[in-house]
């Protein structure tokens, strides 16, 4: 099953400004959808105390245990609730948990697992291994490998545009299409030297490793990572009590705009034209935008926590109904 990694020990991104977003205090309900090694979830768990409830989701069996040990550890005698499952199925997680309302629901949507650090998932282009990339095989037919052998070449192309904003996603899409023809990619190694074979050299030389937007992209695709967020969005938001507050850590511009988008939509109240004398659309806002700009860690922080520097923090508040 692998050894966990120094990641789990790792500071948890932009977390004062997530405890000042959420406004916690004693009693509290509060969600973390992204459990991973609890770095965020033990310091919510003392804010609410022991007459609150800590609901912590992950659907890595890894992170479930390591986030346990560390709750026991650091936040003894706090009641909560570990959840295996995605949070695009918030609705029937919360279910689960059997609780009428939540107060604060955090989302941080790094990919900071230990199970990505695992040679033999397929998430690493630093390691050779089988081209999966799947966040739960238990459940996810779809890996890696049906992508890059079976996916048209327009379609590759869209997804590594799309999804990996990858400048040179055609390129890239044709070589893997052209050395597939010959046998078929079945490892991280041979996914690597495709997206290089795509990449003029020039541009090879510069910046991060050439393979770093495809192999998000594809994991993006394998995983249903944007429509997850999106499904998990929507059933925050449904869940919150009034006064609770939602917090969403992102890290690239697809997530940011996702959130973004939705927050603008779920706090705007009449649509209808100007010169209508009532209201006939009858929407009525939910949201009151806390951030209208991201806040973003800050020059300290990065300094510490390298991933921190791309992260894009925007917190929502649920109106009174």
């Amino acid at each position: 099953m692998g050894t966990l990694t120094p990641e789990y020990r790792h500071e948890p991104v932009m977390l004062s400004e997530v405890l000042d977003a959420l406004q916690l205090k004693s009693g509290s309900v509060v969600c973390d959808c992204t459990l991973g090694g609890a770095g965020h979830s033990v310091r919510m768990a003392r804010e609410v105390g022991e007459d609150g409830l800590l609901i912590g989701i992950d659907q890595d069996d890894m992170a479930l245990e390591a986030a346990a040990r560390r709750l026991d550890a650091e936040a003894p005698g706090v009641p909560r609730k570990l959840l295996k499952g995605n949070f695009g199925d918030l609705d029937e997680l919360l279910c689960r948990a059997e609780v009428p309302g939540v107060d604060g629901i955090l989302f941080d949507l790094g990919v900071s697992s230990p199970q990505l650090d695992i040679p033999g998932r397929g998430f690493s282009y630093h390691e050779d291994a089988p081209l999966d990339m799947r966040m739960d095989p238990g459940t996810n037919t779809l890996n890696a490998a049906e992508v890059i052998n079976t996916y048209t070449e327009a379609d590759l192309a869209r997804i590594l545009r799309v999804y990996g904003e990858e400048k040179f996603a055609t390129q890239i899409a044709r070589e893997i299409v052209r050395r597939r023809a010959v046998e078929p990619i079945r490892t991280t190694g041979q996914l690597v030297d495709a997206i290089k074979g795509g990449i003029p050299a020039a541009a090879r030389r510069h910046g991060h490793h050439p393979a770093r937007k495809t192999f998000q992209a594809i994991r993006i695709e394998v995983n249903h990572e944007l429509d997850a967020l999106e499904r998990g969005l929507d059933a925050a938001i449904r869940w919150l009590n009034p006064g609770g507050r939602i917090c969403v850590i992102s890290y690239h511009s697809l997530e940011d705009r996702i959130v973004k988008r939705l927050f603008q939509q779920r706090s705007q109240g009449c649509t209808c034209p100007p010169d209508l004398p009532v209201c006939v659309c009858g929407n009525v806002p939910v949201l009151k935008v806390i951030t209208r700009k991201p806040l973003v860690a800050s020059a300290d922080e990065v300094a510490r926590n390298p991933r921190a520097r791309s992260a894009k923090t925007r917190v929502a508040e649920r109106l009174d109904e």
